[in-house]
């Protein structure tokens, strides 16, 4: 499998496993049939969504970047390892397709709620963890032509 067939599967499937997750969360309020049918739409949507970023910005690519620049950013805080920062901008890779066309700041407290089930192996809370979580969804938002938060940063 080519790299470019790999890295784009890579991205159908986080944005399958976020839109599960959003898809289940939303679906629960209908009982145990509504968690199971949002997950699947959640789901499909998501690897739709995860693939077309994919196509923007490899997701290989995108974990290299930061992984060369998280110790220059200004939210990095001494004595952290890339092990505590890589699932922050996983995260911020993961969820952009599953709010794309809305603005960081109006998805954060979803985000936040939801940081604690994502945050792998990380050391970071979400106040240190934020940072470069939004860093991550800024760097795909460049990337993506005509998104709403596309400010520049």
């Amino acid at each position: 499998m080519s790299d470019i067939k790999k890295d784009h599967s890579i991205g159908e499937g986080t944005g399958a496993v976020a839109g599960a997750v959003t898809g289940a969360a939303v679906g629960s309020v209908a009982g145990p049939v509504g968690t199971v049918v949002g997950a699947v739409v959640g789901g499909a949507l998501g690897s739709k969504a995860g693939g077309g970023i994919a196509e923007a910005i490899n997701p290989t690519d995108y974990s290299r970047h930061f992984e060369t620049a998280y110790k220059t950013a200004p939210y990095y805080t001494a004595g952290r390892e890339w092990n505590d920062y890589q699932p922050a901008y996983k995260y911020g890779y993961d969820t952009y397709g599953q709010y794309r066309g809305q603005r960081f700041e109006d998805v954060e407290p979803q985000l936040e709620r939801d940081w604690n089930a994502t945050k792998a192996n990380s050391r970071l809370g979400w106040n240190e963890a934020k940072g470069a979580v939004r860093d991550g969804w800024h760097h795909i938002e460049r990337a993506m032509p005509g998104d709403a938060d596309n400010d520049g940063r």
